[in-house]
């Protein structure tokens, strides 16, 4: 475990995704290590107005926008993710399986960089 305290990290998490895609709580939970969902939901509470961290994209397990206590924060929380292209049905979720983030994991290997295709493309020999 780091000594990197736990808003820290769960804000260096959501960082990462990127625009068009979401994570759960639970995701973000699972992938911090020693944190419930409900810590990742006091944690983006917690952010300052203007933090850079993408709130956002932070759903439930649903694929739904949290209500909040007060305020219009849910209807923000839609409102920012559909100006990135996020679809709710009318129930008010989105297809997971379709815009949930997918992290990629430390040490997977990389796709091959595009020059590098074209020139297998073009029967070019790869080099090592």
């Amino acid at each position: 475990m780091t000594s990197e305290p736990l808003y820290r990290r769960i804000y260096a998490l959501v960082k990462r995704i990127p625009r068009g895609r979401v994570a759960t709580y639970g995701q973000i939970a699972a992938l911090t290590g020693r944190c419930t969902p409900r810590m990742v939901g006091y944690a983006m509470a917690a952010l300052p107005a203007n933090s850079g961290v993408p709130w956002h994209r932070v759903l439930n397990r649903e694929g739904r926008v949290s209500p909040r206590s007060a305020g219009d924060g849910s209807l923000q929380q839609r409102a920012l993710l559909e100006a990135e292209g996020v679809v709710f049905d009318r129930r008010g979720r989105c297809d997971l399986a379709a815009v949930g983030w997918r992290p990629r994991r430390p040490g997977a290997a990389r796709p091959p960089q595009p020059a590098a295709r074209k020139r297998r493309a073009a029967g070019g020999a790869r080099t090592r």
